[in-house]
Formats: structure tokens, C-alpha cells, sequence
């Protein structure tokens, strides 16, 4: 599930304990669950990032980048269910990966992959696999401006909730999200992508800019499985602002006149309003 405000506030949990720090081993956990896809072998990895100091923490698109004095990437993408954690995790059993870090006053000790479903892949890059990484994704939803969207979205006849989905396209949006981005900015799920106007291109990428940043300061969204929690192993508070996702049968809590509905779309479940989004 974890989408781009998922994601960032991951980052943003790990930054300030990690940052600085240098790794003294990399502990591949003992897991009888279906295991994830690490790359390159255990061996080798534990080796080149031993006595590495991590440089920086960010995000690109729905994966977290660790990045190391000697210009290498841990790129971890959760997919749905992983989480990147400082602190005890949900359930020992599904601990993937740890790094421990050379000891610090007040800062944690270690960071770990967590993945339930073991869907997840964790990747150690050089610079050059890294910029093949990026360039196979669309821009960042968050830095899109009207015309970015309008460009992006020309190169597609797919409905516009579908095509928010590609990550070529619109990089870090997921299904939860597109939900909410469309019933904000009024626009129909199943809307060629190639026959919005003007101004609900403006109005997805003003609503695009809110709900995302919103959801960042609300630390994500925990869904009724609990699966998702932040770097702390807390709850994110999103969730409670959510006007159409998961709400199918209730009435529109914006017109009051609509009820939620559910149709599927790409093998994805979209949630939109029958009247709002017309």
C-alpha cells in the first residue's frame, strides 16, 4: 500500500536518525516467510556497505534511497506491505534486513526492512544503475505543474484514474490516492485521459498538491489491516480524512447528494461519487 506520502514520511522518519552514520554490518534476518528480492547477493552486499557512511535519505517516487559516501544507492521499494523502521517492528517473523550503525547518543542503533508479504525488493545501485532507475520514471507528482500533466497525460487515451497509476507517466501516485486526487478535483475516474480540459488538468494538479501534502502531515494512511505504520512503528492519521476511498454505498460527504461508488479499473478498485464526478 505505502504511496508517495507513505514513502516520504519514511524518509522523513529516518533522516534525522541515520544521516551521518556509518554502518558497521548488514543483518539479513531470519525469515521462513516467502523471501524478498535483494540484489546483489548477500555476501556481496553485506561487504560493500560495511564501514559506509549514509550520506542522505530520500525518496524517489514510491522507493526510499539510502545514499553512501561512496556513491552507491540502497533503493528499497515496499511495494505493499514493507515498511522502513528505527524501531521495534510490528511482528519479529517478518524482519527482512537490518543495518547496524557505530553507536550515537540519543539515536537509534540500527534501521530495518520490514515486509509482511514479502513483495518488497531491496537493491544496492552505482551511480549509473541508479540514473537507469530514474529515467524509466515520469515526474514527480509533487513537482507537476498544469502544463507537466497536460504533457504527461497526452500520451495516453487510457481513463485518467488508470493512467495516474503508471508510474512512466505520474510517478508515486497509487490507487488510494488517485481515488481521493479525482473526487477532489471533481474529475470522472473514466475520463479519457486525452479529453481533459484545461481546467480539470488544473484542478488535478491543485488537488494532487493538497491531498498529498496533507496526507505527508498526517503521516500517511493505515488502512483497517494495519499494515502500514511510519519509521516509529506508529499509525499514520490520513486515514480519517479520506472523503471516497474504501467508503462504497455512503453518501458524498462533500455534496451530500452523491453516493460512493466502487468499479473496477485496470484490476484496481476505484472509488468515485456519482454525482461530483459525473
Amino acid at each position: 500500500m505505502p504511496e508517495l506520502p507513505e514513502v516520504e514520511t519514511m524518509v522523513r522518519g529516518l533522516r534525522p536518525e541515520i544521516v551521518g552514520r556509518t554502518i558497521i554490518e548488514l543483518e539479513f534476518c531470519a525469515c521462513t516467510r516467502r523471501p524478498i528480492q535483494v540484489s546483489p547477493s548477500p555476501g556481496k552486499f553485506r561487504k560493500q556497505v560495511a564501514g559506509q557512511k549514509i550520506t542522505g535519505v530520500w525518496r524517489l517516487a514510491k522507493r526510499v534511497v539510502v545514499e553512501l559516501a561512496d556513491v552507491q544507492f540502497i533503493v528499497i521499494e515496499p511495494r505493499m506491505t514493507g515498511l522502513m523502521l528505527v524501531s521495534e517492528p510490528p511482528t519479529p517473523e517478518h524482519r527482512r534486513l537490518c543495518w547496524h550503525m557505530a553507536p550515537k547518543r540519543g539515536k537509534c542503533s540500527s534501521f530495518e526492512f520490514w515486509d509482511r508479504r514479502g513483495l518488497g525488493t531491496v537493491r544496492l545501485l552505482d551511480s549509473d544503475r541508479m540514473e537507469e532507475v530514474r529515467n524509466v520514471l515520469g515526474p514527480d507528482a509533487l513537482r507537476m505543474s498544469t502544463d507537466d500533466w497536460k504533457q504527461q497525460l497526452s500520451r495516453t487515451s487510457r481513463p485518467i484514474k488508470v493512467a495516474m497509476l503508471e508510474q512512466k507517466l505520474v510517478a508515486g501516485i497509487g490507487n488510494l490516492y488517485a481515488s481521493e486526487i479525482l473526487h477532489e478535483a471533481s474529475v470522472s475516474p473514466k475520463r479519457s485521459s486525452q479529453r481533459l480540459t484545461n481546467k480539470q488538468l488544473s484542478a488535478i494538479q491543485a488537488a494532487t498538491q493538497r491531498i498529498l501534502k496533507e496526507a505527508i502531515q498526517y503521516e500517511g494512511s493505515t488502512l483497517g489491516d494495519g499494515t502500514y505504520r511510519n519509521a516509529l512503528n506508529k499509525d499514520g492519521g490520513y486515514q480519517n480524512k479520506h472523503q471516497v476511498y474504501q467508503k462504497e454505498g455512503e453518501p458524498c460527504q462533500r455534496c451530500a447528494a452523491g453516493v460512493v461508488r466502487r468499479i473496477v479499473q485496470a484490476q484496481r478498485s476505484t472509488f468515485y461519487c456519482s454525482k461530483c464526478q459525473r
